[in-house]
Order: structure tokens, then sequence, then C-alpha cells
């Protein structure tokens, strides 16, 4: 089967940079790392899909679920983006991707599903304006339900102990995983030499919307912002790969972006006002090499090339 016939299906709300997450994200970006030629298909939550296990790889009549299938689907088809790597940057690989899991996975889980505001005003307003009645209040109580139960089995030994009592952990592992990422990367643009690999991927997967997604309330992604060879990391992921545009295109103005994510905002809030009041009355009422293309320029050579 060659690359050409490989078509990637994500199932995530239509629109929505709350379902941008990982593995989606993560899977979307190594195939793009690799070269390989795939299709996105985003689906909206109903009652015909509401099993389906996402992402999704098709290929002719093979499909593919779980992510670590599916990256080892695409390297049998020599589509690798790890084809370059050492074997000791191949350790550091599984070494980095371990801590992620570890450290970042449970507070990108608590600040999207778990924290009161952001699941208020974004995370619940997002899902449940894709999904029809009564999937609008199934889908998200069950996406946070399932966050929850994965923090506290990961973060404490006792089923007793609350989500408040393990936040201070939760968030203080994950400075301490992005400060470690941001060591790792440096100057570079990318962690491995100058193209990206599957550990590029990962941690795209998992900071990119931490760095995008406008949050009402977000102590990790004030710490990241911090970071700036991180955020810059994504950027350039973001123009190189997902912009669409010609290499040379000029990116929109700061203006333009903070305008879009004012209207976004806007949008969740009365989504939000909404779904409270149905909400109320529903409640008051009964009831091998890789084929893979040359490496993108990324935007920091591309400015150091341009003449005066």
């Amino acid at each position: 089967m060659g690359g050409e016939e490989t078509r990637l299906v994500l199932v995530l709300v239509r629109g929505s940079v709350v379902a941008r997450t990982t593995p989606g994200v993560y899977i979307n970006a190594y195939a793009k790392f690799s070269g390989a030629n795939v299709t996105v298909s985003p689906i909206d939550w109903t009652w015909r899909t509401l099993t389906v296990t996402t992402p999704e790889l098709v290929c002719g009549d093979c499909t593919v679920t779980e992510p670590a299938d599916i990256l080892n689907f695409l390297r049998k088809q020599r589509f690798n983006a790890d084809y370059e790597l050492t074997a000791r940057q191949g350790a550091d690989t599984m070494a980095y991707v371990a801590l992620v899991e570890e450290k970042l996975r449970p507070a990108l889980l608590h600040t999207f599903w778990v924290d009161a505001e952001n699941y208020a005003n974004l995370t619940r307003p997002w899902f449940a304006s894709r999904s029809p009645f009564p999937l609008n209040f199934l889908v998200p109580s069950r996406h946070a339900n399932k966050a929850l139960s994965r923090i506290l089995l990961s973060k404490v030994e006792s089923p007793l102990y609350s989500i408040t009592e393990v936040e201070g952990k939760l968030y203080s592992d994950a400075k301490e995983c992005l400060n470690l990422l941001s060591h790792r990367l440096g100057g570079d643009n990318y962690f491995f030499g100058n193209s990206p690999s599957s550990l590029d991927a990962f941690v795209f997967g998992f900071v990119a919307p931490l760095h995008k997604v406008a949050l009402p309330s977000s102590p990790l992604q004030s710490h990241l912002r911090q970071l700036a060879n991180l955020t810059s990391f994504c950027d350039n992921i973001l123009a190189v790969y997902f912009s669409g545009s010609r290499p040379g295109t000029p990116l929109p103005a700061q203006e333009t972006v903070d305008a879009n994510l004012q209207k976004l905002t806007q949008l969740v809030n009365k989504e939000s006002n909404l779904i409270e009041k149905m909400d109320d009355n529903l409640r008051s009422s009964p009831q091998h090499k890789p084929r893979r293309p040359e490496p993108k320029p990324s935007l920091a050579n591309e400015r150091s090339s341009t003449p005066a």
C-alpha cells in the first residue's frame, strides 16, 4: 500500500480548539513530519459516532485505532520521522515521552476538564455545541469524569484523596516538565537536528493546545508563556506544517490573532449561557528509508536568508 492511499481520520468536534489535543494532534503532526499523504476528517459527536475510538487511520480496507499502532503502521509503510535518529536520540525520545505522560498529561486534563472556570466557560460549551440533545449534556460530563478518574489514579494512592489535595503537586510537576523540555530544546527549532521527529510531534500535541487555546483560568498557560523557545517551537510548526500557505507567505498580524481570540471567547460565553439555561430547564422538568519530502525551512531560517 502506497503513501497516497493512506487516509488519516480524526474523530473530533468540528471546529473545536478544545478537541484538538493529543493524541489527535500528535498523530496528525507525525504524519506531516514523516511525509505521509493523509486527509484529516473531523466529525461531530452523534449517537452513531459516540462509541468510535479516536484517532483512526484508514488505509484501504485496513483500520488502525490505537496511537502506537498507527505510528507502527505508518513506519511499516516507510513513513518514519525517526529514521535518522541515533540510538542515543531514540532512547532520549522514549525518556521524554514518558516524562510528558507522567508529569504534563495529568495537568492538562485538569486544566481542560476539571478546572471549574475552564470547564464551564470553554470546554463544556465547545463540546455541547457540537452534539445533539441530550448528548450535549452526556458527552462533556463523560469526558470530565474520565479525566478526573485518570488524574486521581495517577497522582494518589488512595481513592479517598480529593482533587484539591493533589492540585499543587499536579501543577508543580507540569511546570517542572515544561522547564525540562525548554532546557532540552534550547535555541534549536526541533529537539534533534534540523528535521522534526516523533518527539517533536508528541511535545507539540501537548504544548500547542495549551499555548493557543484562550483559557479563562490557567496558571500552567501563564508559566508556558514565560518559556519563549517552547512557544516559538509551536508557532514554527504551525506556520510550516499547518498553515496551508506557501513558503514565504506572511503570517497574520498579532492584532488579527487577538481579535479572533476575542471573538472566540465571546462566542463561547454565549454558548455557555444558553447551555446553562437549557440545563436549568431540564432539571426543573420531568426527567524502511522513509518516503518523506525535504525538511521545510523554519521561520527563523527564512528570515535570516531574506536580503536586507
